[in-house]
C-alpha cells in the first residue's frame, strides 16, 4: 500500500486573527454559517461577523447544543441548507468542529473553516468527526475526503480559555507520538488511508518534544491569561503537530482506551484529553515499558496536573465489571487498538487498566 500524507490546505495562528478572519475565508465562498455555543458566540459573534462582512460574505450563526451527535449534525445541517451556504465555520471545542465537518459534508460541497477557541484536541486539523450519543458515549468516526480549507486559532483566545482545556489539549498531544510510533513499529495504516510517511512520524515526535520542552512554562502563562512564545508552541503542537501526526501517523491503544472509558458515565465530566492521558499510561503498561520510562511519565503528568489514576476521572475503586466494559470496548474489531505491533485481547486491557492505579499509587 502506499504511504499517504494529508492535510488542510491553510493554517494561521497568532494573537487577533480572529479579527482577520474575513481576509482569510473571502476566497472560499459567498455565505457563511459560524457554528458555536453560547458562550463562544458570545465572544466570537460579533468579531466574526464584522469581519465576514467586510470581505463581503453574508453572515449566519446558529447555536451548537453541546453534542457532536448525529441529531445535532442533522439540525445544523438543515439550518445551514435553508441559508444556501457555502462556507461552514465551526467555532469553539473539539465537537463543535466535528458537527461543522460533518455539516460540511452533508451539503455536499462548500468550504469549511476551524476555528479553535480552546487548544484542548487536534480536532480542528483532521479530515474527521468523532460521533457521539447524546448522551456522550462514543459511536463512530465519520471520515471525509476533504479537510478544513483553513484551521484558524486566535492565541489571545486560546489564553484566556480555561486552563484545562489547554493541559487536556497537552494530554492529547503527548498521545500522538506514542501511537505513530506503534503505528509505524507495526507497518499498520494511518488514518488517512495509507502507510505512514516519515514525515508524519517524525511530525509526532516533534509534537511530543515540543509539548515536554514548552507545558510547564505555557500552562504558568495561561493561567494569567498571557501569551507568550511558549504558548505559541504549545498552541501549535497542541493543534497542528498534533492533528498532522494522528492522522498520517496514526492513532493505537490511547485513543481506543479513551473510546473504551466513555461506555461508562462516571468518566463523562472528564475532558477528552484527561481521558486520553490515561489512555496513553495504559498503552503504555501494553508495551511493556521499563520503569523508569513510566515513572517519569507518570510524574510529569501530576507535575502539570493531568490525571493518572482511573480516579482522577472519576472512576472511584472501580467494579472488574466497569473495567471489562471499557476493555472490551477497546478492543472492538474496528479500535485502532490493534494498530499495535502485538495482539491486544480485552483482558490484557484490563489488567494494564489495574496496573495503572497501582503505579500512581506509588509514584
Amino acid at each position: 500500500m502506499s504511504k499517504i500524507f494529508k492535510s488542510p490546505a491553510a493554517y494561521v495562528q497568532g494573537r487577533g486573527v480572529a479579527d482577520e478572519i474575513g481576509e482569510h475565508t473571502a476566497s472560499l465562498g459567498e455565505r457563511a454559517v459560524l457554528i458555536a455555543d453560547e458562550v463562544v458566540l458570545d465572544l466570537v459573534e460579533d468579531s466574526v461577523s464584522t469581519s465576514l462582512d467586510k470581505a463581503g460574505l453574508a453572515a449566519s450563526s446558529v447555536e451548537f447544543r453541546g453534542e457532536a451527535s448525529e441529531s445535532e449534525v442533522d439540525r445544523i445541517t438543515e439550518f445551514t441548507r435553508d441559508r444556501d451556504a457555502d462556507v461552514v465555520i465551526g467555532a469553539g471545542g473539539g465537537k463543535v468542529l466535528d458537527t461543522a465537518k460533518a455539516v460540511r459534508e452533508n451539503i455536499d460541497g462548500g468550504a469549511m473553516v476551524s476555528m479553535p477557541t480552546i487548544a484542548s484536541t487536534d480536532a480542528p486539523t483532521s479530515a474527521l468527526s468523532v460521533i457521539y450519543s447524546e448522551r456522550g458515549e462514543f459511536e463512530d468516526y465519520w471520515f471525509y475526503d476533504e479537510h478544513p480549507d483553513l484551521v484558524l486559532v486566535d492565541t489571545d483566545t486560546v489564553s484566556d480559555a480555561p486552563v484545562r482545556f489547554f493541559r487536556s489539549g497537552i494530554a492529547d498531544g503527548l498521545a500522538t507520538w506514542f501511537e505513530a510510533d506503534a503505528t509505524y513499529r507495526s507497518d499498520s495504516d494511518n488514518v488517512v488511508g495509507g502507510k505512514p510517511t516519515r514525515a508524519g512520524h517524525r511530525i509526532a515526535r516533534l509534537c511530543y518534544e515540543t509539548l515536554r520542552e514548552h507545558g510547564r512554562s505555557a500552562l504558568d502563562a495561561v493561567e494569567r491569561d498571557a501569551v507568550t512564545e511558549s504558548v505559541e508552541a504549545v498552541t501549535e503542537a497542541n493543534t497542528l503537530l498534533s492533528g498532522l501526526g494522528f492522522e498520517s501517523g496514526g492513532l493505537a491503544a490511547a485513543h481506543s482506551v479513551h473510546n473504551g472509558l466513555t461506555q461508562l458515565e462516571a468518566t463523562h465530566d472528564a475532558t477528552h484529553g484527561e481521558k486520553v492521558n490515561i489512555g496513553t499510561i495504559t498503552q503504555l503498561v501494553l508495551e511493556g515499558r521499563e520503569d523508569s520510562f513510566l515513572e517519569d511519565y507518570v510524574a510529569f503528568s501530576r507535575e502539570i496536573g493531568l490525571p493518572v489514576a482511573l480516579s482522577d476521572i472519576g472512576l472511584d475503586d472501580p467494579t472488574d465489571d466497569q473495567l471489562e466494559t471499557v476493555a472490551a470496548a477497546a478492543c472492538d474489531e474496528a479500535e485502532t487498538i490493534h494498530n499495535q505491533p502485538f495482539e491486544v485481547t480485552a483482558p490484557m486491557v484490563r489488567d494494564a487498566l489495574k496496573t495503572v492505579d497501582e503505579i500512581a499509587e506509588r509514584v
